[in-house]
């Protein structure tokens, strides 16, 4: 019986991993609310009652691939689009 109250799935051993896991779900908590803000807060910008201009226009152009016709385009290499 005692080696159950020690080495047991409740036993003082499995405190210490549950102590480990309930830190590495409190960082991951963390990391999911912050990610939760970022969220609500663009959400909030392209809101139709009053969205901000510069975000709807940085969306438009990204997702669907336009510009105004006076614009000129010049292509950026970055790491994940350079030539191989």
């Amino acid at each position: 019986m005692v080696s159950y109250a020690v080495f047991g799935p409740t036993g003082l051993y499995a405190w210490g991993d549950y102590r480990q896991s309930l830190s590495k779900k409190k960082v991951e908590l963390e990391k999911l609310k912050a990610e939760e803000a970022r969220l609500q807060n663009r959400t909030k910008l392209v809101d139709p009652r009053h969205a901000d201009p510069d975000l709807v226009d940085e969306l438009v152009r990204k997702e669907l691939n336009v510009n105004d016709p006076g614009e000129v385009i010049i292509p950026r290499n970055t790491p994940d689009s350079a030539p191989r």
